[in-house]
């Protein structure tokens, strides 16, 4: 199930071509309680925090637009099947693709870029058509935003350029939990959209500065893989500066691109490797945008 998720995932996050529906029939959404008013929905695509409480549902991302009546189920048993925000951690199809079905009940918010990005859609490295607008944010923001839901302060972060120039992580003040969207890929090389305004150095950067920010023992909800802490995504970082740092000083030393992917990344990074990004793929991100 994990390699058929992931496929669906590459799909999503480059814009080919739409899963069959029959595919999506084969998708559980799962719920696992997290901290507080604090759940992680897991189907395919994009993880989905929930904040549920006495004053309703708020999520963050939503995966696809086919995958949005398994979410709604599964947000009723926790409450109500109309959240009253959304907020969306960047604009990857697999984290917003529910927009249009859930902002037509409740208010989409997220960094003022995601909003530019889905009306602009993409030509690389995949062709992405521009989104309906029902399915855009209707509140934006540059550097931060919060929201005060379920007796808690609910807050967005942007974090500058990073996996996509658009990326906000949101901060669950009471619960102690923290969503990082796709800066963090748990134990997997991540995937980093150069075209959409992502950088390697300014994703090792937001990655430090979540760690700077994240509370004692909270909880965090990757954008892709297991729910984790802070040493899951202190064993990330460390992979980004080892990884990033061989391939800078392969550059260095004139090495060409070949010439690194045969070299390799370190044995102690081969099991990071997945369907979507194995390897070969992490050095060609790692090399086109360190060069």
């Amino acid at each position: 199930m994990r390699v058929l998720a992931m496929l669906f995932l590459a799909a999503a996050c480059c814009g080919s071509a739409v899963m069959a529906q029959s595919d999506m029939d084969k998708v559980e959404v799962k719920t696992e309680a997290v901290s507080g008013a604090v759940h992680m929905l897991v189907g395919m695509g994009g993880n989905i925090a929930v904040s549920a409480g006495a004053d309703g549902i708020l999520i963050v991302d939503d995966q696809f637009e086919a995958l949005a009546p398994k979410i709604s189920a599964t947000l009723a048993a926790l409450g109500s099947n109309k959240p009253k925000f959304i907020l969306n951690t960047h604009w990857h199809g697999d984290h917003v693709g529910g927009n249009k079905v859930f902002g037509a009940t409740g208010t989409i918010v997220a960094n003022e870029n995601v909003r530019k990005r889905m009306i602009a859609g993409s030509e690389k490295p995949f062709k992405t058509a521009p989104a309906a607008k029902e399915a855009l944010p209707i509140i934006t923001f540059d550097q931060s935003l919060s929201i005060y839901f379920n007796d808690e302060e609910i807050r967005a972060l942007h974090m500058g350029p990073g996996h996509t120039d658009g990326d906000s992580v949101i901060i669950f003040t009471r619960s102690n939990v923290v969503h990082t969207g796709d800066l963090f890929f748990n134990g997997m090389f991540p995937f980093i959209d150069l075209d959409s305004g992502g950088s390697i150095d300014g994703y090792i950067a937001g990655v430090t500065k979540v760690l700077e920010l994240l509370p004692a023992g909270a909880k965090i909800v990757p954008g892709h893989g297991p729910l984790a802490d802070r040493t899951a995504y202190e064993k990330f970082l460390r992979m980004l500066k080892s990884t990033a740092g061989t391939v800078r000083a392969a550059i260095k030393a004139g090495k060409s691109l070949e010439a690194i992917k045969q070299q390799g990344l370190g044995a102690e990074w081969k099991s990071w490797s997945w369907d979507f990004i194995n390897e070969a793929s992490f050095v060609e991100t790692l090399y086109r945008g360190l060069k």
